[in-house]
């Protein structure tokens, strides 16, 4: 005797209610900041809070909007992301090539990662008077100080992430005829790309907490420049403006690194 199946139906009422649940999930992380921002705006209608100490938000979105019209917002804007960005290339390179090359070659290990792991511990900011010293305050200073803060996250993630792969994985590849650079291609550096992306992931918020320090030496251009600029006149709200704008470029870049990683990790379940 065969068992009929039953099989789930969707009603129009039970699609709608999960439309709606999946909408709200998609909007539940931005919950808390809409919160936080609606009380800010309250208590600086209403006179809690002193415009000089914190202005309201409306209040820094019409500066802005000032600034995209009269001044060059969006030549600053562009600048900062060019300097955070050279920094991060030529940083990140170098942690992602030394990772590869010390998690691969034991001499290499020995050679360069004591000294790797102690000039880690420095913290990279301290280094800001010798900087200034060596090359002075123009652009090589700030792109150095990027450039070095960004390496440490990239080196470790990507040696951890190459030493990880499991050795039995190697072996048959070797086994199935790969050559060093089929090694690399389909088993080293798949295996290690989870690790690389977290350590992109943390690259890139060092590499904006990095550019805020770097831009107050004496820049000329970028969003420090505003803001050192703004300090000196008292404006509040472009200084607020310049730190909403830093937040908001180090979130794009943490998304655009998520979406990377999803499309890159499709082959991993739960990825």
């Amino acid at each position: 005797m065969a068992l009929a199946i039953e099989q789930p139906t969707t009603t129009p009422r039970s699609a709608k209610r999960l439309q709606l649940r999946q909408l709200g999930q998609r909007w539940l992380p931005w919950l808390v900041p809409i919160v936080l921002i609606g009380v800010w705006q309250l208590a600086a209608t209403i006179g809690w809070l002193s415009a000089r100490v914190l202005p309201a938000p409306s209040t820094i979105l019409q500066t802005t909007w000032e600034l995209l019209l009269h001044q060059n917002l969006l030549g600053d804007i562009a600048v900062s992301t060019r300097r955070a960005l050279f920094g991060l290339a030529i940083g990140g390179s170098l942690g992602f090539i030394f990772g590869l090359l010390n998690g691969t070659f034991p001499t290499s290990e020995r050679l360069f990662d004591s000294t790797f792991q102690m000039i880690r511990n420095i913290p990279h900011l301290a280094l800001l008077p010798l900087v200034i010293l060596w090359f002075g305050i123009g652009e090589t200073s700030r792109l150095f100080l990027v450039a070095f803060g960004v390496f440490f996250p990239l080196y470790l993630n990507t040696y951890h992430g190459v030493r990880s792969i499991d050795p039995n994985l190697r072996e048959m590849g070797i086994v199935y005829g790969l050559s060093k650079w089929g090694l690399f291609r389909h088993i080293i550096f798949p295996g290690a790309l989870p690790s690389i992306l977290v350590g992109l992931r943390f690259a890139l918020g060092v590499m904006w907490l990095t550019l805020i320090v770097a831009e107050s030496l004496a820049s000329n251009a970028g969003i420090g420049h505003l803001t050192m600029n703004a300090r000196e006149f008292m404006q509040t709200d472009v200084l607020v403006m310049g730190i909403v704008i830093y937040a908001l470029l180090g979130k794009l870049a943490d998304t655009i690194a998520r979406l990377i990683e999803r499309r890159s990790l499709r082959w991993r379940v739960g990825a």
